[in-house]
């Protein structure tokens, strides 16, 4: 058991502390993803169109969006321990709600919730950011990241297992045990951390839009982060319709094992963030967005083969990361005193991004199969390159 010891900013984070962020983060951001592999199982099972089955990735995506808006600016104010074993208690409910819910309906308000609650990793990233010794916070802030993505990889690589050999609903009540294991770990290992905000909830929620307004760059780079994990979430928005078609025929365990091909974007990703001072954020992002780029080309040449959509999501999570970290370390380190107001404006937009990605890739699937979903990502893609040659690298200024 590691002793509650008070952090102190720049002051350096123990080796344990860390360690348990990133397993933590990687534990609760899988609570976003576990429902991508079993989207088909869930519309045989309650009998409702594709179109609802997709918005359950959307709104656990809006959910997530909508408690970094609400709910990640606490931790500035506010205990992080408290505010972090709260939301986890609440989402092991919204996971067991989910498995047993008979209703398309109750499964969406409940991802709703859950996709709130699912904000931890959230937190975590800006206290790496803000806790660590400076010359190792592009280095820890990229360790958790790591744990997030392995999270990320992980959950569908289980829930493709567990919803193709026990259902989908098994897979909605180990993820409730997990959120309570998370839960006691918390409780043991995270150190107690001074606010840096004083005031009413009222006036802290008003002063992340007037950051986000008084930095330029700081809305580029949330804006490119939009763009670079909606072109991300196109193509798992509809893989498993695109598996359950022509010439695939696969269930909800060969989605989950395709997610295994992304471990290339975790492994880099403890590894980017000390390329950021070296390469700088606007080269890093171009870097990121022509990867992402010519994974859409594999996947519109030769996304009817498993080499096609192999080599797309193996560019795609590179690409991402390349760009997502670079430019959230810019937002975090323009504004070190309210870190996660600053988190919470580039992973708004970051989430935004996806659900709204999510949602055209849906009208794209509808309208032109898998040719529709390609165009929808490189049009992602191709936004974040085009922000590159921005003279200024700002966006216009928010009134």
């Amino acid at each position: 058991m590691v002793r509650l010891s008070t952090l102190r900013p720049d002051q350096g984070i123990p080796a344990p502390t860390l360690l348990m962020m990133s397993a933590v983060a990687g534990l609760t951001v899988a609570n976003l993803y576990y429902n991508q592999p079993l989207l088909e199982d869930i519309r045989t099972d309650l009998a409702c169109s594709g179109t609802l089955a997709n918005l359950i990735t959307v709104v656990t995506q809006a959910g997530y969006a909508l408690g970094l808006l609400l709910i990640v600016p606490m931790a500035d104010m506010w205990s992080r321990r408290r505010i972090v074993l709260t939301i986890m208690s609440i989402a092991a409910l919204m996971s067991a709600a989910i498995a047993v819910s008979h209703s398309i309906w109750t499964v969406l308000a409940a991802s709703l919730g859950l996709g709130v609650c699912s904000v931890i990793p959230q937190i975590f990233i800006p206290i790496a950011g803000q806790f660590s010794e400076p010359e190792h916070k592009s280095r820890n802030m990229g360790y958790v990241l790591s744990g997030l993505l392995t999270g990320i990889l992980g959950a569908r690589v289980i829930s493709g297992y567990v919803g193709q050999w026990v259902g989908w609903r098994t897979m909605f009540i180990v993820a409730a045990v997990l959120m309570l294991l998370c839960l006691v770990l918390t409780l043991r290992m995270l150190p107690r951390m001074p606010g840096t905000f004083s005031g009413t909830y009222g006036s802290l929620i008003k002063s992340v839009w007037k950051i986000f307004a008084a930095h330029p760059r700081m809305r580029l780079y949330a804006f490119r982060g939009a763009c670079t994990f909606g072109s991300m979430m196109s193509i798992w928005s509809c893989m498993a319709f695109h598996l359950a078609g022509e010439p695939f025929h696969a269930g909800s365990r060969t989605v989950g094992l395709l997610g295994l091909c992304g471990v290339v974007g975790a492994i880099a990703a403890s590894g980017i963030g000390r390329y950021v001072p070296r390469l700088g954020i606007r080269r890093m992002t171009a870097i990121g967005a022509i990867l992402q780029l010519a994974a859409w080309t594999a996947a519109a040449t030769l996304g009817h083969t498993y080499t096609g959509i192999i080599a797309a999501i193996i560019l795609l999570e590179l690409g991402a990361q390349f760009m997502q970290l670079s430019n959230q370390s810019g937002c975090l380190q323009a504004v070190p005193d309210a870190s996660n107001r600053a988190n919470t404006i580039f992973m708004t937009s970051l989430f935004l991004g996806g659900s709204l990605a999510t949602l055209l890739s849906g009208i794209g699937w509808r309208l032109a199969g898998w040719t529709g979903v390609c165009i929808t990502g490189v049009i992602f893609s191709a936004t974040a390159l085009c922000t590159v040659f921005c003279k200024n690298q700002t966006l216009p200024r928010c009134t």
